[in-house]
Order: structure tokens, then sequence, then C-alpha cells
């Protein structure tokens, strides 16, 4: 096990958003070294469905609850006294926040300001990670990377509610956090791809979605370009960004999360590599459908996190999808999960 994971064995971790495909995968790395974690999520039936395969909520504090409810975050708080947050819970898809602009906002931006509250009003607390997004930068559809001092500035309600959040966190950490209490950072990372992910309007649970019904995969627009990574790097990243920050608050700040250049891929040439590695004949099919504003180009200049920590991907992105694969082929055929979790974990952390 890293050094990172052998810091949480016995640690009380509160996580948000703990049944989500994020959330997920991160439930079973802490259980796994040793937490004790406490998730907080709105368990919403579209979201729980990798938290229920993979049999992790048996191994944790499960609660049910609402980040727009500050009264019941506070009463978690108080009760199990964390010493790491990690807050996750979001409205997570763009065309979503196209549909329900104030619920996203709400969820997005009230929710944050809760956390930080909880935070601020929890004297266990040590640690605390905001996890947002790639597209909390103002973006120019520029050819290279966003540096974490670029403008926060997202464009569709999703985005701006992602830039809010930072801006919150950012205000709590100014005017509350400067007694050296708690160390605070957030983390943007890129889109995520893993075993597990179920979700509507995200190229690979779509991919997967067609492959089991002996379908063409549908790609509304080939041509965008996106940094794809495995969820296990911004789930390690995270989890060690919270550790790096707890034995020395000069590491507390802002964090891109993201593949290298080589794993920034064009939709349809990402599609081609699942097609080649899922096999049994799978194709798809050029069908842009003119849909809400969502950026043609973004990626993220990760060189912060690589020099304050000595980071680096551990998979690119061909590696990523065989992963992903060898996962949803086992679930395909109805065989427990978790197993494969476990290995991809430990395959992960000891590269």
């Amino acid at each position: 096990m890293s050094l990172e994971l052998s810091f949480y064995k016995g640690k009380k971790v509160l996580l948000t958003g703990h049944t989500g495909f994020k959330g997920s995968w991160m439930c079973v790395m802490l259980v796994n070294a040793g937490a004790e974690v406490i998730g907080y999520s709105s368990c919403s039936k579209t979201e729980n469905r990798l938290f229920d395969l993979c049999g992790v909520k048996d191994q944790i504090t499960h609660i049910k609850g609402d980040v727009r409810d500050l009264n019941h975050l506070l009463e978690v708080f108080k009760t199990y006294q964390p010493e790491i947050v990690i807050h996750m819970a979001a409205q997570p898809i763009v065309r979503d926040s196209y549909k329900d602009p104030v619920g996203t906002y709400s969820t997005n931006v009230m929710g944050t300001v809760n956390i930080c509250e909880a935070v601020r009003q929890t004297e266990s607390v040590r640690s605390f990670i905001n996890v947002t997004t790639d597209k909390v930068y103002e973006n120019k559809e520029w050819e290279w990377g966003y540096r974490e001092n670029e403008p926060l500035d997202g464009y569709d309600p999703y985005s701006n509610s992602k830039s809010c959040s930072e801006l919150v966190t950012h205000s709590y950490k100014n005017s509350f956090f400067t007694d050296r209490r708690v160390a605070v950072s957030t983390a943007r990372a890129g889109n995520v791809i893993g075993g597990g992910d179920f979700a509507n309007d995200r190229i690979i649970p779509d991919c997967i979605r067609a492959a089991v019904n002996h379908e063409d995969i549908v790609v509304r627009n080939p041509y965008s370009t996106r940094p794809y990574q495995h969820v296990l790097e911004p789930v390690y990243a995270y989890l060690m960004i919270a550790v790096k920050q707890c034995e020395d608050h000069k590491y507390a700040s802002w964090y891109n999360v993201g593949p290298d250049d080589q794993d920034c891929f064009q939709t349809g040439a990402l599609v081609d590599l699942f097609c080649k590695h899922w096999g049994d004949g799978l194709k798809w099919i050029d069908k842009y459908d003119g849909g809400p504003n969502e950026a043609n180009f973004l990626k993220l200049d990760c060189s912060k996190l690589k020099t304050t920590f000595g980071w680096k991907p551990h998979w690119n992105l061909e590696t990523a999808i065989e992963k992903v694969v060898e996962w949803s082929k086992v679930w395909v055929v109805g065989e427990n999960v978790r197993p494969v979790m476990d290995k991809q974990i430990e395959e992960f952390i000891n590269i």
C-alpha cells in the first residue's frame, strides 16, 4: 500500500456524494486502506447502482441526506467528528443543468456553502477537499491546457455553479480558516471513465449500453476533445492531496487533475478504442444532435500537481479502456464486480 493510503488506516473520513460513480470507487479504496468512512448522499436511484453492486455499503456508515440541509449536515458532523472531509456531492450533468438550473445551483453552490459551514463548526476536521471540475474555467477553446490561475467562468449552469463552488471555498478559506486548523484545497478533474458508470449523457456508459444491446454506438459530437482519465487517477489524487496538506498546510491550494496531453482524445477516437477492446464487431455512428452548448476543446495543465507532489498519471487511456472493458464484461454476465475493483485498485497503487 502507498504511503498516502496507509495514512488513512483508522482515520475518520466524511465523504459526500459517496453513492455516485467516483464516490463508490473512493469508498472501496478507503475501506481497503482501513479508513472509517462516513458517507453522506441523497442516494438517488439513478446514481447508486455501482454503490449497490460493489457491496461497500455494509463496510461504511451510510447516511442518506441532502447537502442543502445544513441542520442535518451539522448533526452528522457533530455525531461522527470526521478528521478529513471530501466533498463530491453534486448535480454533475451539463444537459441536466439546462433542464433544472435552479436545482443545479442550489445543490452545487449552497451545498458547498453548507459543507464549508459544517467544516467551520467542527473542531475535529483537519483536511478538507472540495472536488469541482475542469469546466470551471472560462473556456476560450485554447490549444493549451488551463492552469490554476486562469479566470473561472463556466458557461453552462453546471460549469458555472462549480465555478461558484470554487469561489465559495476560496472565501471560506480566506475568511474562516486562516488559523491553520483546517487545510483546504479544491481539485479540478477532467472527464473520468471506469467500470460502473451508468450515467446518462456520458460517452462510455453509452458505449456499454450499446454493446450490451448489440446496437451501434451513437456519438453526438465525435470531434470534441476531452482529457479522459481512469476514475482511480483523480480519486487517488484527492486522497493524496488531503494527506499532504494535513501533514503540511503549505500544500493547501487549487489543483488540476488530468491526463497527459497524449490522452486528450477526440470523442470519436475514444470510441474507436472502446470498440477495439470490446470486440464483437461493435461500431459507432455520428449523429450530431445540435444539443446545448458544450465546449469542443478543453484540457488542463497539471504541472502544479506534478511539480508539487511528484505525481504523474498511472494509466494511459488505452489501459484505462482495457480496465473499463474488464469490469463491464464481468458485470454483463452477472458476476461479482468487487473482486475486479479490488484487483484494479491494487494494480493501480502498486505501479
